[in-house]
């Protein structure tokens, strides 16, 4: 089943997506850039010409119908998540996993970066603060949470793969039981 990485920009999500994929022998997809390449627009392009509230439903769009159902890791935007009714549509798709990283790091990494729209302000770090503190219980409702700051690339692959794999095999036993989410809910 597939694998989708969500978490706040630079936290890691391409990078080690990337590489976990590779492990797996997945295919690895980042729907930013799926997005832009379909689009032949650059994700500023897009938030300048369409607005956010276009961007969102191309990745909506994406998740629902865009890639393969199947052995895929997708690194999801930052801001998907966010989305009503999103954090389900991607539990039913598969396997939910947030990274994580301080605003310090992900200062530090997005540093010079003019891709990203959102911090293209006069204050990065406080635009950082700010979209963290609205988007971190989404982030914490989706799935396990797997920290990025200040650790080896192969001990972050190695405990994404660890949970990942528990976390399909959970996934795949509910599947084979029968039992929906909603019973699941109610009992």
């Amino acid at each position: 089943m597939n694998l989708y990485l969500v978490g706040f920009m630079a936290t890691g999500k391409s990078t080690v997506g990337r590489a976990l994929a590779a492990k797996l022998d997945y295919r690895f997809i980042d729907t930013d850039s799926e997005i832009e390449r379909r689009l032949n627009l650059s994700i500023p392009e897009i938030f300048e010409n369409e607005g956010e509230e276009a961007f969102r439903k191309y990745e909506r769009d994406f998740i629902e119908t865009g890639h393969p159902e199947l052995n895929c890791v997708v690194a999801c935007g930052g801001g998907l998540i966010t989305q009503p009714g999103m954090i389900e549509l991607l539990r039913s798709k598969g396997v939910v996993i947030s990274l994580f990283a301080t605003p310090e790091t992900i200062l530090k990494r997005t540093s010079g970066n003019r891709n990203r729209p959102l911090l293209n302000v006069e204050d990065p770090e406080t635009r950082i603060r700010e979209l963290m503190k609205e988007r971190e219980p989404f982030y914490r409702e989706a799935g396990p949470m797997i920290l990025t700051d200040n650790r080896g690339m192969s001990e972050i692959i190695e405990h994404l793969q660890r949970t990942y794999l528990r976390e399909a095999r959970s996934f795949s036993g509910q599947k084979t039981s029968g039992e929906s989410s909603e019973t699941s809910a109610e009992g």
